[in-house]
């Protein structure tokens, strides 16, 4: 019986074993990225906060791959948005993001919040639309330029966040430094308030427009935009390559209806190393052959065009996705 009763034993503990294989090794074949049963194909895409824009568009992207792609099971994922976005992919934690062009070309560059810190194993798939620059203030103010920011307050976005650098650069194009002006690093949601209450005289912001917290503005106060000149555009654009020409339309703002020159940097698709060249051409084919239900997600999405898609590419594209853009 001693002699049964141990041989049970060894043979419970081996077959207790040979399950937690299995499940290992099942659960290492289900992961982001990977082909799972039945010849699925997994992959995260990483967006932004709920209320933001990147989500509803990240899900409806979502949404076109699994009914365009067989074996595909694409899910969207609410994140910290660009930067972390980033990081994730580096990670492997999402497979496919959206993010801004310039906060990509830091990552690849090693330039910015990346200083130290470059990231290799990203590809572009496709720009999406503009978010556009905005220096705002209000008209009682009396400042109609950029030049005349010297030694105003300006809130000029969180400290270290893409929206500062976007601020920073285009300050400099005007031979201005942060030393010209009394700088506070707000967010806009902070500046905004900051501008309402009298505490800044201008507050800049990076959002596709019109922006809510703007509108939100300039529906208790008279606004103005402050326009970014051609020339110091041009200069820009030359010196950092993920910058756009954008014109704001007369009326966007309630109360202001001058057309203003500014500059973009545009929203972008990109992957992580998971997503090879076939891959990458059968993404950029579905979502480019749906853009009526990326349009529907959200009022950005109808800046979202085939003739486009290569506007800004700040980093080497994904094969697969040039090929399927360069047949167009």
């Amino acid at each position: 019986m001693k002699f049964q009763f141990h041989s049970i034993k060894k043979m419970l503990a081996a077959g207790l074993l040979a399950v937690a294989a299995v499940t290992v090794v099942a659960g290492c074949g289900g992961g982001s990225g990977s082909q799972g049963g039945g010849g699925k194909q997994f992959l995260n895409i990483g967006t932004g906060g709920t209320a933001g824009t990147y989500y509803p568009i990240g899900g409806a992207m979502a949404e076109i791959l699994n009914e365009n792609i067989e074996g595909m099971n694409a899910s969207a994922q609410s994140t910290g948005a660009s930067v972390a976005n980033i990081n994730m992919l580096k990670d492997g934690e999402v497979d496919l993001a959206i993010v801004q062009n310039d906060i990509t070309y830091y990552a690849v560059n090693g330039t910015e919040m990346f200083k130290d810190n470059k990231v290799d194993n990203i590809k572009g798939i496709a720009a999406l639309y503009p978010e556009t620059c905005q220096f705002v203030t209000l008209d009682s103010s009396g400042i109609k330029k950029i030049s005349d920011l010297k030694g105003k307050r300006v809130a000029v976005g969180a400290a270290g966040s893409g929206a500062e650098a976007n601020a920073r650069q285009i300050l400099a194009a005007y031979g201005i430094t942060y030393d010209d002006i009394q700088v506070q690093y707000l967010s806009f949601g902070e500046g905004a308030s900051a501008l309402k209450d009298g505490n800044v005289d201008a507050a800049f912001l990076t959002a596709g427009y019109p922006t809510a917290s703007v509108q939100d503005i300039s529906s208790q106060n008279k606004i103005r935009l402050l326009p970014v000149d051609k020339d110091k555009a041009e200069a820009l654009i030359q010196k950092y390559p993920f910058y756009t020409k954008t014109t704001i339309p007369a009326g966007t703002y309630a109360g202001f209806d001058e057309t203003v020159d500014s500059v973009s940097v545009m929203s972008m698709l990109v992957a992580g190393e998971k997503v090879n060249d076939k891959l990458g051409y059968d993404i950029a084919k579905a979502l480019f052959t749906h853009l009526d239900r990326l349009a529907a997600s959200h009022a950005v999405g109808k800046l979202i065009s085939v003739e486009n898609a290569q506007k800004g590419m700040s980093i080497d594209m994904n094969a697969g996705a040039k090929k399927f853009f360069d047949e167009q």
